[in-house]
């Protein structure tokens, strides 16, 4: 029988690459580097309702499968879309499994790393959140903070934070939020802080295999188009080596990605986006070297589209936990269930 999910997936993706295309496009990316908010790029997702997929139908969402919801990351990934789509449905995803309302307005959520941690006391004015989280994405332009705190989830307004900004490699902001006020609204929770950052990490894989699609296809034609020595660069056997080689890591990103977002689906599993995770930052640099080689020096100018791809995929695959962590991670794992283990380990996960 036909997943009847499958179709709902399919037109939320066709509705988001279409939006897309019409409202990201390089002048778009070009204003949010120098730091303009874009406005119109997010009230176009809102208007679309992308930013609620991964919410249930009953709190408000399109009630879609956990795999097509995050598939729209990978959407997003492929346009180098600079709005905290990802950073808002986490944070849309943490309230509405603590049985929170979900508000409008762009949202992001922390604490983003795993040896951070924020303190939520009950006092007898109220609740009272206190912490410091760094590398928050997105946090200057967000409506509202969403946090994991001692079992709870908080929903923060900004007059509870105060900011000191920060931005990755592709500018986008990556701000330290220190908090010290009430909260708006908080509720209980069973998600533990290593389950947020799981999921942070399934979706930047989603995010990477998107951008490594499109790095393929960009530097495909640029080989096809490019003619050098009398000839397209393509028809060079070294350059059609390391075509197959970017198309190889894109295919084990794109894999990656979607065993990802069925550990996400399965309850989240961590050691399989763990080694997602791992394997789409590994193919990340991997593919973004080589396609900066092939286009040569104009790949690295702001009037080549090229780069917003890069940046982002030299940034995502640092954040929710760089190659090295997840690697350790599954590494340890590994050791502590003994050689008799290996196998079954690997099957289980």
């Amino acid at each position: 029988m036909a997943d009847p999910n499958d179709g709902a997936g399919e037109m939320l993706r066709e509705t988001a690459d279409r939006l897309f295309q019409s409202h990201c496009d390089t002048a778009t990316q070009r204003t949010v580097d120098a730091g303009v908010w874009p406005a119109a790029l997010w009230a176009a997702v809102e208007d679309a309702g992308l930013h609620r997929a991964l919410v249930p139908e009953i709190s408000g969402g399109f009630g879609v499968a956990v795999p097509d919801a995050l598939s729209l990351l990978m959407v997003a990934g492929a346009h180098a879309a600079p709005v905290p789509l990802a950073e808002t449905m986490l944070a849309s995803w943490l309230l509405a499994g603590a049985g929170l309302d979900i508000p409008g307005g762009p949202l992001t959520a922390g604490p983003v790393r795993d040896t951070e941690s924020v303190r939520l006391q009950q006092g007898p004015d109220g609740w009272h959140v206190t912490g410091t989280l760094t590398r928050i994405p997105w946090g200057r332009n967000a409506d509202r903070l969403v946090v994991l705190a001692d079992g709870h989830v908080a929903l923060i307004g900004k007059d509870a934070w105060s900011i000191d900004p920060g931005e990755n490699i592709a500018r986008e902001p990556r701000d330290t939020i220190r908090l010290d006020g009430p909260p708006i609204a908080c509720g209980r929770t069973a998600t533990s802080a290593a389950d947020l950052i799981a999921v942070g990490a399934a979706m930047r894989t989603q995010q990477m295999a998107g951008a490594l699609t499109r790095l393929v296809e960009i530097a495909t034609q640029y080989a096809t188009d490019r003619v050098q020595f009398g000839r397209p660069i393509g028809k060079f056997q070294a350059v059609q080596q390391n075509l197959a080689i970017m198309a190889g890591q894109a295919a084990a990103a794109v894999a990656a990605a979607g065993m990802a977002a069925q550990a996400v689906a399965d309850g989240v599993r961590i050691l399989p986006v763990a080694a997602a995770k791992a394997r789409a930052g590994e193919a990340a640099g991997i593919a973004a070297g080589i396609a900066h080689q092939i286009h040569g020096a104009i790949g690295f100018t702001l009037e080549h589209r090229l780069n917003f791809l890069t940046r982002r995929l030299w940034s995502w695959r640092d954040e929710f936990g760089k190659d090295a962590v997840w690697n350790r991670l599954l590494g340890m794992h590994m050791a502590a269930a003994g050689a008799d283990r290996l196998w079954a380990e690997i099957v289980e996960a």
